[in-house]
């Protein structure tokens, strides 16, 4: 029983760090929205669907070491073939895409 309660107690110190990190990592993504570094996800969201076939099924924020900030959108088309598409946070530019792309004519 005590080997339980201390492998829980460890595991919980092992994935504290790791939730601190993810929280630093929204507190710089508002920071950045807030000082007009980065658009709103929001924002770009709309412009994605405006422009791109299917459904966002998931939304990346990374920032570089250069402090470029970049959104990536995994879409699911009818087609059923997941592409990705890359856009310059400050300003919304497709940056690169990757897979069978569907854009909207």
């Amino acid at each position: 029983m005590r080997r339980q309660i201390l492998a829980a107690a460890l595991l919980g110190l092992l994935a504290a760090p790791a939730a601190r990190a993810g929280d630093d990592d929204h507190e710089r993504a508002r920071h950045a929205v807030e000082a007009g570094r980065i658009l709103p996800l929001v924002r770009l969201l709309a412009e994605i669907e405006r422009r791109f076939v299917g459904q966002v099924v998931e939304t990346e924020l990374d920032d570089d070491d250069d402090d470029r900030w970049t959104y990536e959108f995994k879409l699911l088309p009818p087609s059923g073939r997941m592409y990705k598409v890359e856009l310059d946070a400050a300003t919304g530019a497709v940056i690169g895409t990757k897979g069978p792309v569907q854009e909207r004519r």
